[in-house]
């Protein structure tokens, strides 16, 4: 029984042993933290949103690349894809007109009106015309005879005569948009100071072109005139004309010109409207064209178109206001005495009566006979 004993004893200590064993198991795993692992995890995840930042920067060039081509995409429309500065046009070298913006308007040919209109800028503070746009068509073409025009007084406006200008007068009431075209008379927005030559030489051919295709087409024309001052000058250098045919897009009339407001042989000042004679052309003109300049600046605001000391010539235009009577040639833009031979030989459909100034007859663009010199 006393050698039993130990052995009770020895398997007591080898079940407390066993049992001291299990709980020394755990304290050595504390010092190893993986719970402390899922920490590490948020870091790295916190890292992705680093990267996610730079990725939206990189779409930051795709909207600057479009913003410098989305200038571009309203001049991608033909036909106007540079505005009109006066810099940019040749200077005059003997031609009434050039072409600009190769012959093609500046205006918006893809947004045109579907029905006729017209519509005339007011005069600005220095009581000069601004832009007169219209889609001309034959509902807005006249019906009757022009009336007179010669009480308008449009900026810059001398009554100036020269025996080098065709027609003596060295300026005409220019319509920037033609009586034959819009029926429009002495409405000051629409009349400017301009030379014979630029009325008979530059607008006409293309105020005679666009009424000529809307008669026979019956066809629409956008047709857009725009006088173009330099500063603060009271004559325009010059008008920028633009036509094009709506119903055929162009096919018809299609034109993009500057015509110059200058007159062969005179020298012009432009912020006047005061004018003198080059030196190669007061040889062949007489000294009482210098005189009628003088005189008749200081007149240009008066009523009466010609002062007292005149020749004959003005005499005649004093008694004008009382009303002559001249026959026009529609088709040949020339005005007869009634009496003229060549009235007879004239097709009626050509023939239009006519009461009024000689001076209005001419500054519509029509050029004395030269057999009755009327």
């Amino acid at each position: 029984m006393k050698r039993a004993k130990p052995i009770w004893l020895i398997s007591m200590l080898l079940v407390m042993a066993l049992l001291a064993g299990c709980g020394g198991d755990s304290s050595p795993d504390q010092p190893e933290p993986q719970p402390e692992s899922q920490p590490t995890a948020s870091v790295q995840s916190e890292a992705v949103p680093t990267v996610n930042t730079t990725t939206p920067s990189l779409p930051s060039p795709t909207p600057e690349e479009p913003s410098p081509a989305e200038p571009a995409q309203p001049e991608s429309p033909k036909p106007a894809n540079n505005p009109f500065r006066l810099e940019n046009v040749p200077a005059y070298s003997g031609q009434a007109y050039v072409a600009l913006n190769e012959n093609t308007p500046y205006f918006d040919i893809s947004n045109l009106s579907a029905k006729s209109y017209e519509n005339y800028s007011p005069l600005d503070a220095l009581g000069r015309c601004g832009t007169a746009t219209a889609c001309i068509g034959q509902d807005l073409m006249p019906t009757e005879e022009r009336g007179s025009i010669g009480q308008v007084k449009p900026s810059g406006w001398h009554t100036v005569r020269y025996d080098c200008v065709d027609g003596k007068y060295l300026y005409n009431r220019c319509h920037l948009i033609g009586y034959q075209l819009t029926a429009e008379n002495a409405n000051t927005s629409n009349l400017i100071t301009g030379t014979r030559y630029l009325n008979i030489e530059g607008m006409l051919p293309f105020e005679n072109m666009t009424a000529d295709y809307i008669k026979e087409t019956g066809n629409r024309v956008e047709y857009h005139v725009t006088p173009v001052f330099e500063g603060d000058n009271l004559l325009a250098s010059g008008v920028l004309m633009e036509g094009y045919s709506v119903e055929d897009q162009g096919d018809g009339v299609c034109f993009c010109v500057f015509a110059y407001n200058v007159q062969p042989g005179v020298t012009i000042d432009y912020a006047t409207g005061d004018s003198t004679l080059d030196g190669a052309a007061s040889t062949a003109a007489p000294a009482e064209s210098k005189t009628e300049s003088a005189s008749s600046t200081s007149e240009s605001s008066a009523p009466t178109p010609e002062p007292a000391p005149e020749p004959i010539e003005s005499q005649q235009t004093e008694q004008e206001p009382q009303g002559n009577t001249y026959i026009l040639n529609t088709n040949t833009k020339k005005f007869h005495y009634p009496s003229c031979s060549s009235v007879k030989q004239m097709k009626e459909s050509n023939k239009q009566v006519y009461t009024g100034s000689r001076e209005d007859i001419i500054s519509q663009g029509y050029d004395p006979c030269k057999k009755c010199n009327p």
